[in-house]
């Protein structure tokens, strides 16, 4: 009887791995935009396009950040925010 293959998983592609000071300044720099209702740019893992806004609210329960533009509510997890900057 021939043997049947199992299919080979698909293997996730894994979020790049920064230290604790890259993290503590991402999250500085989402307190202070939210603190002055300044519009960021995000830069997603995962996403193609960067997620531009005001910050409404940081859940720290669900650990999401909520980013408004044009009444449109984006949630992003914060673990998957590369970069935070300023808009131009």
């Amino acid at each position: 009887m021939p043997q049947v293959e199992k299919p080979k998983k698909k293997s996730k592609e894994k979020r790049p791995t920064r230290d604790e000071a890259i993290l503590e300044e991402i999250g500085e720099r989402l307190v202070e935009a939210k603190e002055e209702e300044n519009e960021v740019i995000l830069s997603v893992w995962g996403l193609d396009e960067t997620v531009t806004g005001r910050i409404v609210e940081l859940d720290a329960r669900t650990k999401l950040v909520h980013v408004q533009k044009h009444g449109e509510i984006t949630k992003v997890p914060f673990m998957d925010i590369m970069q935070v900057r300023n808009p131009e």
